[in-house]
């Protein structure tokens, strides 16, 4: 068990910065394959300094944004365990840890580069405003959450000095909409499961997420545009010119996105995913479709027979 002013800071979500390095793999398999390794080892610590920054910035915010709800997140059958709800840790306590973290994220990502300092800076301006009246605005709220993900890769990008591609954010925004809806339909479940089984909680959805069947709409819709997204850009020439035969292997591991996208959709229904994080690290399927995924990535994109089978197959 985490200490009530570690778990507040809610570590397990530091895993969602992983798209801060998804232009550093792109890096390493593409113009910095044969860099020297001073140059892999400098732009390695740009990129780390980077995942510090927003890890800093996110648990600062998850702190402050626990202060702010914690009336309401008490009304909810598993929010009200978070360290603020709980009683646990004080409201003032979390908003000086908050706003403490948050003006340490500015510095490291002043350390990496002025573009990423430009970043974190929009970064933190958008979850404000999201704090402030965003988060109470339907689809709204969805919207800039998925923008911050994007704002990740964008930083990972250009604390690389490399260019922005579109496709990035194209896949990252569409992937992360999902997620966002997969948590608000997963938050909805748990309350009504809590309800049917005699819990007296009176929450509710604070953007106006009280139709199970309008958000499954929505993951239908959004989970169908991220596998389209992912397939087109790993058959679109821009990938081919990058990865050559090697972005094939992207459209071969399609059906581990689509068990990932699955799993997430069938655990938000049974009300069991308050944060995708969680569900693809306890679900079974999602987990071991999440590492095949990485293994086959990184096999495709690094391992000299696996481009030559490609090679061999697709010419």
């Amino acid at each position: 068990m985490l200490p009530a002013p570690l778990k507040l800071l809610r570590p397990g979500d530091w895993a969602k910065n992983v798209f801060v390095l998804v232009p550093l793999v792109f890096w390493l398999a593409g113009e910095g394959r044969g860099a020297a390794p001073e140059v892999v080892n400098e732009q390695l610590w740009r990129v780390a300094l980077t995942v510090i920054a927003f890890s800093m910035a996110g648990s600062g915010f998850y702190a402050i944004n626990d202060a702010l709800d914690c009336s309401e997140d008490r009304k909810h059958p598993t929010k009200r365990r978070r360290p603020v709800a709980s009683g646990a840790v004080t409201p003032g306590f979390a908003t000086a840890l908050g706003i403490a973290l948050i003006i340490g994220s500015v510095a490291v990502a002043w350390c990496v580069r002025p573009a990423v300092l430009s970043v974190i800076g929009t970064y933190i301006v958008l979850q404000v405003a999201y704090n402030a009246k965003l988060k109470r605005v339907r689809l709204v709220d969805v919207v800039t959450v998925a923008s911050g993900f994007v704002l990740r890769a964008i930083a990972g990008a250009l604390a690389l000095g490399i260019a922005v591609s579109t496709w990035l954010v194209v896949v990252v925004f569409a992937l992360t909409l999902f997620l966002g809806f997969v948590k608000r339909l997963g938050d909805l479940r748990a309350a009504d499961l809590a309800r049917a089984q005699g819990d007296s909680t009176d929450w509710k959805p604070r953007a106006g997420y009280d139709s199970a069947e309008d958000l499954n709409w929505l993951l239908s819709t959004t989970g169908a545009v991220t596998m389209m997204a992912y397939l087109v850009y790993a058959l679109s020439d821009h990938a081919r010119t990058i990865f050559g035969v090697r972005a094939t292997g992207f459209a071969l591991l399609a059906p581990l996105v689509f068990v990932v996208i699955h799993r997430l959709y069938l655990r938000a229904n049974s009300g069991r995913a308050e944060s995708p994080v969680v569900v693809v690290l306890s679900d079974r399927s999602a987990r071991v479709a999440s590492l095949l995924f990485a293994i086959g990535v990184l096999a495709v994109l690094f391992w000299p027979p696996a481009e030559a089978a490609l090679a061999a197959l697709f010419k």
